[in-house]
């Protein structure tokens, strides 16, 4: 068990350097909407990788990914590599995302879409999903605070005051500076969380008596969670239904697609990419082994989700390391939660409102004002519903996943119209909603992302067929090809 003292002590020092990031990086703020919510798209490779690192691999990795791995074994490797596998796609859609935000100054994704089809209403309905489907993954980010800070003291830092803490640091930065002082903390909490879970990690398998013998303990105790399906979790239908809406993650999580309208130019972007790249390997792989080492340390746990906690006050890992750790994690969910919040704040006050020229700072106001709102009911829920974090994680990425049709529509076909997207999203998410919330449907059974996949693509398509490009749509295939060749892009 790690003391409270020194729990808050490390929380104290890192609130304060967090602090002095922000007030340096407001330094550079201008009032208006694109410098608050995109950096003034001036944003460098590698704290844009980094900031993007630090947003996607969140508390999520170190609690949701090492539970799962701790209740069924390395069929959690295979889950998250396919994630992996879909940063791919950042390659073909980043330089489009970033020409068309270039060319027609968009600073949502909504807005994008909206855009390229030509009606506003499916900017403000890209806005309302994803308000409803990344609530979720904020108290996903919350709760893996909460288990966190209260697992590794044994209780002694209740709950309440774990995501208190949380909450109030992730609203702090982000009303400061906007997405300059997010990007900035974002880079450094990346590192400090990367270098930390090596550090971890090493002292785990240390602990345990070398590569060798973890390898054989696994074997010997564990044979079960070194195979596939392992203990029951990672069957096939299980693994296709959380794999298949996380591969789409780039594209369907707008605070992460947001990330590709900062970079100042392409040669940028493409640093980011290798700098996301990078981290995501690595840390999927740190993620993992300790979800095994924790099966080692720590047998026996009722909730997967404290495997962390539970490593951490074995002893194992040395005080500092542990606080550094904790640290990393704690950056992590408050860097995933300025994003999101962030990318709300943007769509409310640029896609649900009506937008006015000259009227930035009410629309930096607006979202000031949501970013709060927003951290504020994930914190509350997060209170009463931390012990099924990955559900939620599962649940966000599945109804997120309906605006993925018109995003490759909006870039590759240029027959997909208005209303086909308007049904889509509709059709799609309403499906979302009834499978999970009214009939039950869990977000462990295929049928739930197959079904949303299949009724939207459906309706994108079919509904498109049948009806006719808005004259006000923009066509992004066309207007971006010169410049996609130029850059030699696909």
């Amino acid at each position: 068990m790690i003391s409270p003292f020194l729990v808050w002590g490390a929380v104290a020092v890192f609130a304060v350097i967090g602090g002095i990031v922000a007030f340096a990086a407001a330094r550079g703020n201008t009032g208006t909407a694109v410098d608050y919510y995109l950096g003034g798209r001036r944003i460098g490779g590698m704290v844009s990788g980094l900031s993007y690192a630090a947003t996607t691999y969140s508390a999520f990795m170190l609690v949701v990914l090492t539970g799962l791995t701790y209740r069924g074994g390395v069929g959690a490797l295979g889950f998250e590599l396919i994630y992996f596998s879909g940063l791919t796609l950042l390659i073909v859609f980043g330089p489009r995302y970033w020409l068309a935000a270039q060319k027609w100054g968009f600073i949502s994704p909504a807005e994008m879409l909206g855009a390229r089809y030509g009606d506003r209403n499916i900017a403000r309905l890209v806005a309302v999903i994803s308000l409803i489907f990344l609530m979720p993954y904020c108290t996903t980010q919350m709760a893996g605070i909460g288990l966190l800070l209260s697992g590794v003291t044994g209780g002694a830092i209740g709950l309440e005051a774990a995501i208190t803490v949380g909450a109030l640091l992730a609203i702090f930065w982000t009303l400061v500076a906007g997405l300059r002082s997010v990007a900035w903390t974002d880079a450094g909490q990346a590192a400090v969380m990367l270098v930390s879970a090596l550090l971890a990690v090493g002292f785990v398998i240390s602990a345990i008596g070398g590569v060798g013998t973890f390898i054989e303990r696994l074997s010997t105790d564990n044979p079960a969670w070194l195979d596939v399906p392992g203990p029951g979790l990672w069957s096939l239908p299980t693994f296709l239904a959380l794999a298949l809406p996380w591969f789409f993650f780039p594209l369907s999580n707008p605070q992460v697609s947001q990330r590709l309208f900062v970079v100042r130019d392409v040669g940028e972007m493409r640093k980011m990419i290798l700098w996301v790249l990078g981290f995501g390997l690595v840390f999927t792989l740190v993620a993992v082994i300790w979800g095994l080492a924790a099966l080692v340390l720590a047998p026996g746990l009722e909730n997967p989700a404290s495997a962390t906690p539970a490593l951490l006050r074995s002893g194992a890992v040395p005080v500092i390391v542990s606080l550094l750790l904790i640290i990393g994690i704690l950056s992590a969910a408050v860097s995933t939660l300025d994003s999101i919040a962030l990318t709300l704040g943007s769509m409310v006050a640029r896609d649900l409102m009506r937008q006015e020229e000259g009227r930035d700072a009410r629309q930096v106001f607006v979202g000031r004002i949501i970013v709060v709102l927003v951290i504020l009911f994930a914190a509350i829920f997060a209170v009463r519903q931390a012990s099924i974090v990955d559900q939620l994680a599962a649940l966000s990425a599945a109804g997120l996943i309906v605006t993925v049709p018109a995003i490759v529509g909006a870039f590759f076909w240029r027959g997909g119209t208005a209303w086909g997207v308007l049904a889509s999203l509709i059709g799609g998410s309403a499906t979302a909603i009834w499978m999970a919330m009214v009939s039950g449907v869990s977000v462990f059974d295929p049928a739930l992302a197959l079904t949303v996949v299949g009724v939207t693509v459906a309706l994108f398509v079919g509904v498109s067929l049948v009806t006719e490009p808005r004259d006000s749509a923009l066509d992004f295939k066309g207007a971006l090809q010169e410049e996609l060749a130029r850059m030699r892009v696909w």
